[in-house]
């Protein structure tokens, strides 16, 4: 363990959580999580929740403090999901799933759809957060209003990967783009 980020809201507010020294692993920073879930204040309470690329798991984390009933979190890294597992029990929640595998694969497997759905792949995986996205519309996984968190690259395009997607909220923070759009369904 290299280093930790704290929990800022909620019941765990300023509980801390490590963070496992894996390359690629970059905690969503402090600023940035709390505009976040200032965002998204109204729909933490009883949403479920789906963060496809737990990482620190601090996103997750962070939304069970701020009153979410579940999250599922998916998970490439086995060590960092031992590590995760292991921060949920010191939080003594059961509230939190983690799925290992990648998250392409693992969504087909998904049996109810989520109110907020965090996507912020590894920067050098940057096509997945619309290949993610697009297989969790395909696979009926979304709720209708829910909303999506995106982060990206200061110097990369991001474009919504949906019609059915509509920006709420975008916000630059040092290298980092990072929005919420929601999922609106017009069929």
């Amino acid at each position: 363990m290299k280093s930790e980020v704290r929990i800022i809201g909620g019941q765990w507010r300023g509980r801390k959580i490590p963070i496992v020294d894996v390359e690629g692993l970059r905690p969503t920073p402090d600023r940035i999580r709390e505009t976040l879930f200032n965002w998204l204040a109204r729909d933490c309470r009883d949403a479920l929740v789906l963060d496809c690329f737990a990482g620190s798991g601090v996103l997750g984390f962070e939304a069970l403090s701020r009153g979410a009933r579940r999250v599922t979190a998916l998970e490439q890294q086995r060590g960092v999901i031992s590590s995760l597992r292991a921060q949920a029990e010191r939080l003594e929640t059961s509230a939190i799933e983690f799925l290992p595998g990648d998250a392409r694969d693992l969504i087909g497997r998904l049996q109810q759809k989520f109110d907020i759905v965090f996507i912020d792949p590894p920067y050098a995986a940057s096509e997945l957060r619309a290949e993610v996205f697009r297989l969790l519309e395909a696979r009926q996984c979304l709720q209708s209003g829910a909303k999506i968190y995106f982060e990206w690259p200061i110097d990369e395009n991001f474009d919504l990967p949906s019609s059915e997607l509509q920006w709420l909220k975008q916000k630059t923070a040092g290298q980092v783009n990072y929005a919420i759009a929601e999922w609106r369904v017009s069929r």
